[in-house]
């Protein structure tokens, strides 16, 4: 679907969003990364995470414990092999002898990572090796309820001498034009709600708070609802 996207648009960002590292081979995910590159003109984006998505896991037999170590070992391979190196590994679950990426993309050494982390183990890891971190909407998609990630990972960078300002923060939320609240009926938390006017006060609000990019989930997610987030889009710039 991503090379789909990619190879049918000319200007937007293609990614991702937070893929489960460990539903992949770490090569294969190098791999394909550098050709999504190439299809999209250097417009693609690799988001990667540790989680899994319900039970996508049991149902196709995927590894479902020690998820975070696995994610750890998958990155020492995925990020030298991203920068163009050659990658010797041997991990309790991955393993490399002298891998590389040929033929590579249009941007070699810069296809930038997004990695999603909640936890300080996964926040440290995106410390490290990402250029922008992520997180999702738990329990409310309002700005303060992203705050004390930011503050932490802010603490995180610090920890390790990196630069806090250094690492873009992209975060995943809830947009419902409206007052139905139908979003949050369901369990997924305080979204944003309102008219055009104040949804994008709410966006614009996310600044405030340390972060420097916003990923929306329409809801419901259809045309409609698109067609209205466009004048959201249009108050904001």
């Amino acid at each position: 679907m991503t090379g789909a996207v990619a190879a049918s648009t000319s200007t937007v960002q293609v990614g991702t969003w937070v893929m489960s590292a460990l539903h992949h081979n770490p090569g294969m995910v190098a791999s394909a990364a550098e050709t999504l590159d190439e299809i999209s003109g250097g417009r693609f984006v690799l988001g990667l995470g540790a989680g899994h998505l319900g039970g996508g896991a049991k149902d196709f037999g995927y590894p479902a414990d020690r998820t975070v170590s696995r994610y750890a070992e998958a990155l020492e391979i995925i990020v030298p092999l991203l920068r163009g190196e050659s990658v010797t590994f041997t991990g309790e679950f991955h393993r490399a002898d002298g891998a590389e990426v040929l033929p590579r993309g249009p941007r070699p050494g810069r296809v930038p990572l997004m990695l999603g982390g909640h936890s300080p183990r996964t926040m440290g890891l995106a410390a490290r090796h990402a250029d922008t971190w992520s997180a999702f909407a738990t329990t409310s998609s309002l700005p303060e309820a992203f705050a004390p990630m930011t503050q932490q990972l802010d603490r995180i960078c610090s920890g390790i001498g990196r630069d806090p300002a250094s690492i873009g923060r992209s975060v995943g939320v809830f947009v419902e034009p409206g007052n139905a609240h139908a979003a949050e009926a369901l369990g997924f938390g305080v979204g944003i709600t309102g008219s055009t006017d104040q949804i994008a006060e709410t966006l614009a609000g996310f600044a405030s708070v340390g972060v420097t990019r916003v990923e929306i989930f329409p809801y419901p997610n259809t045309i409609d609802t698109l067609e209205q987030l466009a004048a959201v889009l249009a108050a904001l710039v």
